[in-house]
């Protein structure tokens, strides 16, 4: 109650509106509201709805790839539009995209998506963000809403992380992990590894450099000239990645090494082996690049939006480039651990505003380790 006397007190965003309670319960709050169609619009965009609902305003696009001026611009958040007098549930949440409709129901696209003529949803009108508190997990989960954990508590984190991939699996969802290069160098890509090989993996997305430096590991015991076994930089170690990609490129792709049987260990093989889809999304720094690395960035990023379909739990290991990506990509709903030694990465992901997000300030070696121990191990 205090915040939103607050908010009428002292935003610019409702100068000049006024408020009444009219009912309040442990669940609802019921608010009379004076203002301008400015401010109401501006309220209803933060969550507010109204109890008489207007119809939702749907303009035609001008072109291609190009919204009308005043389109309703997406949150990942829970979103319904008021059709045929009942709230409908939009499909394919995300954040960053507009609203349309496909076969009589509201679908959430990109912009560069848009079709001319296609319907867009414009103004606030006929819209609303949904909080569903009947969600088993949303209180227990929510306490950890928008807070980084010091290593302190990695262990508790580690147990939520545990029980939420178990529900993820007990529930037909699957379990997606967004892992940086650096797990190679931590030892992280090996726990993965078995973990993959006992069914916790169900996809990954990340960047050309995981996986060059795991072959590179397998192949010449490096990572960024570094060996893996005992740190020691090793001689001519900085063209190591270069000549492992060269390597596969020979072979053609990453699963014709592992058929060649030249790739016969590692996190990329365990995914070959075990039929693991991965996505490789290419940036402007890759070297090579691997052959199996997506350079067209529209299609990574439907490559990855594809493979985050009927996730139950996401997770992210020290990559603040693809986690944000994939964080954008995804329905606030979905669980997002965000697993990074520097408390600004994980900071970042926490930042989404999702009730379901968690960041976690340790080392993913260790972490990853945890893990594998409890949900393997028991």
């Amino acid at each position: 109650m205090e915040r939103v006397r607050d908010l009428f007190s002292g935003s610019p965003l409702t100068e000049g509106a006024s408020f009444e309670v009219l009912r309040l319960t442990e669940t609802e709050l019921h608010l009379g509201v004076r203002a301008d169609q400015k401010t109401i619009e501006d309220l209803l965009a933060l969550g507010f709805e109204q109890d008489q609902v207007q119809d939702p305003q749907w303009q035609s696009a001008p072109a291609d790839g190009v919204a009308p001026e005043s389109f309703y611009s997406t949150t990942h958040h829970k979103t319904q539009v008021w059709l045929d007098g009942e709230w409908t549930d939009v499909l394919d949440q995300r954040m960053d995209g507009c609203l349309t409709l496909k076969n009589s129901t509201p679908v959430c696209i990109k912009l560069r998506d848009i079709k001319e003529g296609s319907p867009i949803l414009t103004g606030f009108m006929g819209v609303r963000l949904v909080h569903d508190s009947s969600r088993e997990e949303s209180h227990e989960f929510a306490f950890m809403a928008n807070d980084v954990s010091s290593e302190r508590r990695a262990e508790v984190q580690t147990k939520r992380v545990v029980d939420l991939a178990r529900k993820a699996r007990d529930n037909g969802q699957k379990i997606v992990w967004v892992p940086g290069p650096v797990i190679v160098h931590t030892g992280a890509s090996r726990e993965l590894e078995l973990l993959a090989r006992a069914g916790w993996v169900d996809s990954v997305l990340s960047g050309n450099a995981l996986a060059v430096h795991d072959i590179d590991a397998q192949w010449l015991g490096t990572s960024l000239g570094v060996s893996v076994e005992d740190g020691r930089v090793m001689p001519h170690g900085h063209s190591h990645h270069m000549r492992a990609i060269n390597k596969v490129r020979a072979h053609g792709s990453i699963p014709a090494a592992v058929q060649a049987g030249d790739l016969e260990s590692g996190l990329m093989h365990s995914l070959v082996e075990n039929k693991i889809p991965y996505v490789l999304a290419g940036s402007i720094r890759d070297d090579g690049p691997l052959p199996d690395t997506e350079m067209d960035l529209f299609k990574a990023q439907d490559q990855y939006a594809e493979q985050l379909k009927g996730a139950g739990l996401v997770i992210i290991l020290s990559t603040m480039l693809h986690g944000i990506g994939v964080g954008n990509m995804l329905s606030g709903e979905v669980p997002l651990v965000c697993v990074d030694i520097h408390p600004a990465v994980a900071t970042k992901l926490a930042d989404r505003g999702s009730a379901h997000a968690i960041g976690i300030v340790t080392d993913v070696g260790l972490f990853v380790r945890r893990l594998r121990e409890q949900l393997i191990e028991g």
